[in-house]
């Protein structure tokens, strides 16, 4: 019953939330260069954060053992404890809605001034490489065979991944196609002379 409350509790405010953004009533997330009271303030927001995340994650997965790191250069919070499943999803969907919940809390309270990324139990520190290994292989190919090759959907976080891997090839470029939930990206191969 109490799990249902809860439940029911986040549903609410993540409904809120949404409905905030729809009507343009959340704060604008512009990046800027902090003084250093700003930063102080920052990290006073941060700690907010983790707080917040922490205690989401415990009730997602009733594992009173959670423990948050935060690292500020990398702008991420990362989550670890003993069954944290539930809050990574399949596919770590569950990733992605917890960061957007975050992030919009963040804009709204102004606890934060830049988007924050999460990661539970490694979970995309892992991923990332898969997909970092992936697009480079596929790279290769592109531009040895001198063929465009069409990448599987990805979230956000992955096609940023794939952009920053392959940003220093010279024979290939990458666009981002298509809309969520089918966006992915295309490996086109460079001609010298272009």
């Amino acid at each position: 019953m109490e799990d249902q409350k809860m439940h029911d509790a986040l549903d609410s405010f993540v409904e809120s939330l949404k409905q905030e953004q729809e009507n343009d009533q959340l704060l604008e997330h512009s990046p800027k260069k902090l003084t250093i009271a700003e930063k102080d303030q920052d990290y006073k927001g941060w700690e907010k954060l983790e707080t917040v995340l922490k205690k989401v994650v415990e009730i997602i997965c009733m594992d009173p053992e959670v423990r948050v790191e935060t690292d500020t250069e990398e702008m991420m919070i990362s989550v670890y404890g003993k069954d944290l499943g539930m809050a990574i999803g399949k596919n770590g969907k569950n990733i992605e809605a917890l960061e957007h919940i975050i992030n919009l809390i963040a804009a709204r309270q102004k606890l934060a001034d830049t988007n924050i990324a999460i990661d539970i139990k490694d979970y995309r520190k892992k991923k990332a490489e898969k997909v970092k290994k992936t697009a480079l292989k596929m790279a290769e190919k592109a531009a040895k065979e001198g063929i465009k090759i069409k990448l599987k959907p990805m979230s956000a976080f992955e096609r940023k991944v794939v952009h920053n891997a392959l940003a220093g090839f010279k024979n290939i470029k990458t666009i981002s196609k298509n809309r969520e939930p089918y966006r992915r990206i295309v490996i086109y191969p460079v001609q010298e002379n272009q």
